[in-house]
């Protein structure tokens, strides 16, 4: 009997033993700013191999480790359109194309009618893709649509906005709202980001009428997700995840991937969140598509994901106000290779009429994503 006991009381040493020998491991690890389950795991099984080094930006946040990057001084020398703004900022001005109005379109908007200027489709489903359109069509489409002012500044690049270094993902709307507020600037509205992207003439790509993979990070294959990986948001399993789905560049990789105000990876390469231009809507509003085979172009918005939603190629820019009286000092570039179309005498066209249209409303347009659908709808 007392053998017994003397064994239980060994046995519950031992344990207690084996408790307080673990907790100081993982404290170890801990203090070392070591994943216990990178550390426990490789006992057993060692972890797969990254293509990236990755880091975790706040406990939350996913970024490809930076190696080198360009101090923002340098690239507004070169790029210059820094204007009245501050350095990495690019000044955006001009009049913006306006929705026609809903009694004349019966609710198409610019969307809704650029894509009937679509001269060669890829896919007409949705995410629905166009290859081409035709510039002059659109330009005597557009010609009466009324403008309004715009002049804001906008980072040149997706935050941390520097380019060289990959864009910071894995963020929610809260969240990319207060890091742009750290830094003294704001989140871009929905229509400074649209027209930083497409500019006056209202391009449906930043660079012009051709769908171009070659200019920006778009049209790659889609892979499917494991959700369940990516919870916990900090954990290995998240990491790897975001590893294995990764198809984007670092910032400025695609040099012709820019705007007619200097602004890059304006479409693909990582979704933007901006805030509603919508009175009275849910802020949360995401564009320019991601690296995935969906739109991509400037003037569609996904609208589907509420302030909360977090997800491998969500990402942002900030936007911030020109001072107080500041006129505009920079001017928009011309596209590359693409004239004005020869207008003929009294104009390209007289006044389109759009309610001439047989244009579909916009809620027909913008259905919600099947099931398999790639994520992203920009």
């Amino acid at each position: 009997m007392q053998r017994t006991v003397s064994f239980r009381v060994l046995l519950a040493v031992g344990f207690t033993l084996g408790l307080a020998g673990l907790a100081t491991v993982v404290g170890q690890l801990a203090r070392e700013d070591v994943d216990p389950k990178v550390a426990f795991g490789a006992v057993t099984k060692p972890p797969k191999p990254l293509n990236q080094a990755w880091r975790l930006v706040r406990g939350k946040h996913w970024q490809i480790e930076p190696t080198a990057w360009e101090p923002a001084e340098v690239t507004d020398s070169r790029e210059g359109g820094t204007g009245v703004c501050s350095p990495g900022m690019v000044e955006v001005a001009g009049k913006m194309k306006q929705d026609p109005p809903h009694e004349q379109s019966r609710g198409a908007t610019i969307e809704d009618l650029q894509k009937v200027t679509c001269t060669k489709w890829i896919n007409r489903e949705y995410p629905e893709r166009c290859a081409s359109f035709d510039r002059a069509k659109w330009l005597a489409m557009s010609a009466s649509l009324e403008t309004k002012p715009m002049h804001f500044c906008m980072d040149r690049f997706e935050y941390p906005n520097k380019k060289g270094q990959h864009p910071m993902i894995y963020v929610a709307w809260p969240e990319a709202k207060g890091l742009c507020e750290e830094q003294g600037k704001r989140l871009c509205t929905e229509d400074e980001w649209t027209f930083a992207c497409e500019g006056e003439e209202a391009t449906p790509y930043p660079y012009g009428y051709d769908r171009d993979p070659t200019a920006c990070a778009i049209d790659s294959k889609w892979r499917a997700f494991n959700e369940r990986a990516m919870q916990p948001r900090d954990g290995y399993e998240a990491k790897a995840e975001m590893d294995r789905l990764w198809q984007g560049h670092a910032s400025g990789a695609m040099p012709r991937c820019k705007s007619v105000f200097g602004v890059f990876d304006m479409t693909g390469n990582v979704d933007e969140w901006t805030k509603s231009s919508r009175p009275g809507e849910r802020p949360s509003i995401l564009k320019g598509g991601y690296w995935g085979p969906v739109r991509t172009r400037c003037r569609p918005s996904t609208r589907s994901h509420d302030e909360s939603h977090v997800f491998y190629q969500q990402s942002f820019r900030c936007c911030g106000d020109v001072p107080d009286g500041a006129a505009a000092t920079a001017a928009p570039r011309p596209l590359p290779s693409t004239p004005l179309p020869t207008t003929p005498p009294g104009g390209l066209m007289p006044p389109f009429d759009v309610g001439a249209l047989d244009v579909p409303p916009i809620e027909s347009w913008n259905p919600p994503a099947p099931a398999d659908a790639p994520e992203g709808g920009g």
